[in-house]
């Protein structure tokens, strides 16, 4: 367990823990007379990290997701928009479709900071593991749609002017052919599509009589679209057909997309995808406004609200992902603060806690909204590419994406 703040070290002095004084709010985690100890330092104009720990004895192994004494380890980002030069950001590895460590990705993305991010599909698939479940945009460009769970809880950031918006986005995308009008609706963004049961040897994929999906591929995703049954159309920067195959699995150019499809959806997009093709592709709020997409917009994808418009509405839950897990936060507070947060779990020095507790810290904290970000193995804040939190396993957990706080002002030229 790191004892001290690592970003601390990195600016060259140490931040001494105190314990938190009388008219100061404590954590609302476990019992009142646990000790909390916070200690604070400052990383950049407007950046502040702080590193709270409550209680001091370790927790018996076997009492680790139920014990009222602790302990826990809190680490909080604030960043404050009005004073600080920077900006932040999603960012992902070489592809959108792999992983790589959280201390990487603020590395790579020459970062101050940064936190884990969007939930990603991890051991369901050895191929394709980083592929986000959920909303991804970066740098303006929508690279993975909304699942349309009602779980699914979106964070999308205005770098350029430091706002954030939070809630369920809803997405919908086809394609129409320029001459015969005639349109087809797309399932999924940078997704492999499943392939029917009764399909998966048919000769000929466009006899397939079962539904299956129809996806676009970006040259983002991977070094290659995904290989199988179906059909394959890949299309110039102007939307034209560049070449037809009749099995899936292709490289494509920096300026090329595609448009994969299985089971029957496989003979309609044959009929479609010839000549010329026009994309469309509309992201709405849950007011139902349209979602910019600029060079400045980024988005990565939770599971549930915390906290909306001060009012904590983390649901209670019955399965396993509701228990004490670590936990990883993103809000903002009601003057306009931003603020990451990790807490440490699954461990004897840090329990972690559940969706109600996490909601609890969330708005002792000061968020006015807030989203729960992917967990677990994955919590990870990383300062100058240095850990500064516990990761639960025995080392780092490669993840899909990060949030990333770059201490310059955001250029979108």
């Amino acid at each position: 367990m790191v004892t001290a703040l690592l970003g601390a070290a990195l600016l060259g002095f140490t931040a001494t823990p105190m314990p938190v004084s009388a008219n100061e709010a404590t954590l609302p985690l476990g019992d009142s007379d646990l000790v909390e100890t916070r200690s604070s330092e400052t990383l950049a104009q407007g950046v502040t990290l702080t590193r709270i720990v409550r209680g001091t004895e370790p927790a018996p192994i076997d009492q680790i997701g139920d014990t009222p004494r602790g302990p826990w380890v809190v680490n909080v980002l604030t960043i404050d928009p009005t004073q600080s030069k920077g900006h932040l950001a999603a960012t992902y590895g070489p592809d959108l479709a792999g992983v790589e460590k959280t201390t990487d990705l603020v590395r790579e993305a020459d970062a101050l900071v940064g936190v884990n991010a969007s939930f990603f599909t991890f051991t369901a698939s050895a191929e394709y593991p980083g592929d986000p479940v959920g909303l991804g945009i970066y740098g303006g460009r929508l690279l993975s749609e909304p699942t349309g769970d009602a779980a699914e809880a979106d964070l999308v950031l205005d770098a350029k002017n430091h706002k954030v918006l939070m809630g369920q986005l809803r997405w919908t995308g086809s394609v129409r052919n320029a001459q015969t009008k005639i349109s087809l609706p797309l399932e999924y963004i940078n997704h492999p599509p499943v392939v029917p049961d009764p399909c998966t040897d048919l000769p000929d994929p466009t006899q397939c009589a079962d539904s299956g999906d129809t996806v676009r591929f970006t040259p983002e995703f991977a070094a290659s679209t995904p290989s199988g049954p179906g059909v394959e159309v890949v299309l110039d920067s102007k939307g034209c057909v560049v070449r037809t195959t009749t099995t899936r699995g292709t490289t494509l150019a920096q300026d090329q997309t595609s448009l994969q499809a299985t089971g029957r959806e496989a003979a309609d997009l044959l009929a479609v995808a010839q000549g010329c093709v026009k994309h469309s592709s509309s992201l709405q709020d849950e007011a139902g406004k349209k979602i910019p997409l600029r060079p400045g917009t980024f988005a990565v994808n939770g599971r549930y609200r915390l906290v909306k418009d001060g009012q904590i509405v983390a649901p209670s839950g019955s399965d396993s992902f509701f228990d004490r897990h670590p936990r990883t936060i993103a809000g903002t507070t009601l003057d306009g603060k931003i603020v990451l947060v990790t807490i440490d779990g699954r461990q004897t020095t840090s329990v972690g806690t559940t969706m109600t507790e996490t909601a609890s810290v969330a708005a002792a904290l000061g968020m006015h909204d807030a989203v729960n970000l992917d967990g677990g193995g994955s919590t990870t804040m990383s300062v100058e590419g240095s850990l500064v939190n516990q990761p639960s396993g025995n080392e780092e957990r490669p993840v899909g994406d990060a949030l990333v706080y770059i201490d310059r002002t955001f250029d979108d030229r």
